[in-house]
């Protein structure tokens, strides 16, 4: 099978990176829809460098690398790229006039993050995320979170967004042809949630936070620049190389979709960007009712982490003192939790219930409330989400007849 990749930018590269390192498709067609520098070998030295994670070769091989990408043919925009045949499309921006069919890809990873509703009409004329199925796509995998433009319009039923290792099994091969992969936040905040909801239950959390200490992303400017018309938010166009950044985050709307018990659940993310290129941290607080002849600890915390981290693939525990370099390009992470900053606080929290209008009650109720705080790395870019997302487009791939 041959796997359609469109875009090349952060996770559309690194997604060619992971998947001419597993090999599982026969073939790479990425659509890049424009001409690129001085032709196709100005795109091989993009695809085989990068600032943040080194050399291609290096990524594979280690320091025992030699040339990995070759056969370079400028007129039919082929390469082969560590044994994998890479074919570049230069044509078309609009998904319904990318030439899947033309080139047998069946199955396409949209990376742009500029098509991301998913009742948008395929003939859209400015592109939309069914394009790619006009064009001769079965499945389309979104790199992002799904964001419907009409209000109260309601999520398709061939639509569907899972997290591998959370809720990977509500996707219906029979059903489901658009996919979101959900975000990297959501991700790493899904291993973080998941582990203390199956042990505690649902009906013990009050309440929840989290906070993303998250690195930069392509979307951010360098140095300051005017913002755009309309703008609301000016600190979208500070630059990113010198400043904390306050902004925020779909993790809020995106977790109930691969979790519904948070649906019950108040629950409030924001986001803070900093000036690295990838490793983020999420802060989690939650508030969970507790049991006065025996608290929540941390010992206990830590040790739901550490077993469920010992069945999953998808997430590690430390009690290492890391730093957000430690954590690029650990494979197969969505989260890594930092055990050694674990911490909980239980307190009797008074409750008065003639406020509340309760008749016939106690004026008040002594309640016992632990609050945990858990803090959980990701690399958001290759390490954490484009592996995870290498996994969901297998496993989709694997269910295509």
């Amino acid at each position: 099978m041959k796997l359609g990749i469109n875009g090349l930018g952060r996770i559309g590269k690194l997604s060619l990176w992971h998947h001419v390192s597993r090999k599982h498709f026969s073939e790479i067609v990425v659509n890049v829809g424009r001409q690129i520098g001085g032709g196709l070998h100005d795109i091989a030295s993009c695809i085989d460098r990068d600032s943040t994670y080194g050399r291609l070769g290096m990524y594979l091989n280690g320091s025992k690398s030699g040339r990995v990408i070759e056969n370079l043919d400028e007129a039919a925009g082929t390469m082969v790229v560590n044994g994998v045949p890479v074919k570049i499309l230069r044509q078309a921006r609009n998904p319904k006039e990318i030439q899947w069919q033309q080139n047998g890809v069946r199955i396409v990873v949209d990376s742009t993050g500029a098509f991301r509703d998913p009742t948008a009409d395929a003939g859209d004329a400015k592109g939309s995320l069914r394009g790619h199925l006009q064009g001769g796509a079965e499945k389309v995998i979104l790199s992002a979170p799904f964001k419907i433009k009409t209000k109260g319009m309601a999520m398709p039923e061939d639509a569907v967004t899972t997290v591998m290792g959370i809720n990977d099994g509500d996707y219906n091969p029979a059903k489901h042809c658009v996919v979101s992969a959900a975000s990297c936040t959501t991700t790493c905040l899904s291993f973080m949630i998941k582990p203390l909801l199956e042990y505690f239950g649902a009906d013990r959390f009050l309440s929840a936070s989290m906070v993303t200490v998250h690195a930069a992303t392509a979307s951010q400017q360098v140095l300051d620049r005017l913002p755009g018309a309309g703008a609301t938010d000016l600190r979208k166009n500070r630059g990113i190389l010198n400043n904390i950044i306050l902004t925020s985050t779909g993790a809020a709307k995106a977790l109930p979709l691969v979790i519904p018990e948070m649906k019950k659940i108040g629950f409030i993310a924001e986001s803070v960007r900093i000036p690295t290129t990838t490793g983020s941290l999420i802060i989690l607080v939650l508030n969970l009712q507790d049991k006065l002849e025996k608290p929540i600890k941390r010992d206990l915390i830590n040790s739901i982490y550490r077993d469920y981290a010992n069945n999953s693939p998808y997430l590690d525990y430390s009690e290492e003192q890391n730093v957000s370099c430690d954590i690029i390009g650990m494979p197969a992470a969505a989260a890594i939790i930092e055990g050694t900053e674990t911490h909980t606080r239980t307190a009797t929290i008074s409750v008065n219930l003639s406020k509340m209008g309760c008749a016939g009650t106690p004026d008040s109720l002594e309640v016992p409330v632990t609050q945990a705080v858990i803090y959980g790395w990701y690399d958001n870019e290759l390490g954490s989400y484009t592996n995870m997302l290498g996994d969901r487009t297998v496993s989709i791939a694997e269910q295509m007849v």
